[in-house]
């Protein structure tokens, strides 16, 4: 891999940075107001917040599963002082105790992070946190009747594409299920989606490619060939072309801004899985794909702190797509 020992380097950098840190701890009375990030979280503090710091050791549990010669052994240090026994234990009995908390974001990232390392030497340590967020998911998605469709941190389709993913590889059936039986039910009849309004001011995921992301997971691949037309017709052709193009970035260090230089990373993303669907336009959806990527690549290692603490995730999707 090209960037994977630059991005290693930031990663670590970055989860050994304590402050800033957002708890965004709910305290459930005087008692409660420790809110230290090593104590608060164990496994998943730096990185500025919990599900961060999740994303980013995923990205180091991929980094050393792709290119380990190319890493080196900090990485390894950095997750063995996080991902014990211990630390995993506290982290779930906080989910237990606050099933809302960092839903679903962050329990998509815990997943995948899970899910990476069910091979590696933190396999026996981090299970019990998948079991916590596989529980939390069977029982959230009953109860949550419409998809959250905009473009940040509570998008439906966006987790349930990671949970799909990470559940998959678990072995764990029944969340696969639940997750593909929603995803229908939300999203299986969308037609003509109007992306005129894309992007909002902070978004880092387009919710039109992020379902469409979805749904390629869940569907058929025959099936998802008709379905993505008809969600987004004209689709590299005369229509939607503003997706493919290079969103206008900020790296001031402005944290709500900097979203934008991950929607160039996550829209090259899923540009790329969605290709193949599309085969008159795949080379023009991969092109857009591609300048987005590299209009934005400097920032993943180079940048702001506020950009810096979680875009290397979002780069391994682009680069693995």
């Amino acid at each position: 891999m090209k960037y994977a020992a630059a991005w290693a380097t930031i990663a670590c950098e970055v989860l050994e940075t304590p402050y800033p840190y957002g708890a965004a701890h709910a305290s459930t009375g005087p008692d409660d107001v420790d809110v230290t990030p090593d104590r608060l979280h164990p496994a998943f503090h730096g990185s500025y917040d919990w599900h961060s710091s999740a994303h980013m050791q995923w990205s180091l549990v991929r980094l050393l599963t792709l290119a380990p010669e190319q890493v080196g052994s900090r990485p390894i240090d950095v997750l063995d002082r996080r991902l014990t026994a211990e630390a995993i234990a506290t982290e779930a009995a906080y989910l237990r105790e606050r099933p809302s908390y960092e839903r679903p974001y962050g329990w998509a990232w815990a997943a995948m992070l899970v899910a990476a390392a069910r091979k590696s030497q933190w396999a026996e340590a981090v299970a019990p946190l998948g079991d916590v967020i596989a529980d939390l998911v069977l029982a959230w998605l009953p109860k949550q009747a419409y998809p959250v469709r905009h473009g940040v941190h509570l998008n439906s389709a966006f987790a349930l594409a990671l949970l799909h993913e990470a559940y998959g590889d678990l072995g764990r059936a029944d969340v696969v299920e639940a997750i593909r039986a929603r995803a229908l039910q939300w999203f299986g009849a969308d037609t003509a989606y109007d992306t005129r309004f894309e992007p909002s001011g902070t978004d880092f995921l387009s919710p039109a490619l992020t379902e469409a992301e979805l749904m390629r997971r869940v569907l058929p691949a025959a099936e998802f060939a008709t379905w993505l037309p008809n969600f987004l017709p004209g689709l590299g052709k005369d229509a939607h072309l503003h997706l493919l193009d290079v969103p206008i970035t900020d790296d001031s260090g402005d944290g709500q801004l900097a979203h934008l230089s991950g929607l160039a990373l996550s829209r090259a993303w899923q540009l790329r899985t969605i290709a193949p669907a599309l085969p008159d336009v795949a080379d023009v959806l991969r092109a857009g794909a591609d300048r987005q990527v590299e209009a934005v690549l400097p920032t993943v290692t180079d940048g702001d702190f506020m950009s810096t603490h979680w875009l290397v995730s979002f780069a391994l999707l682009a680069d693995q797509a």
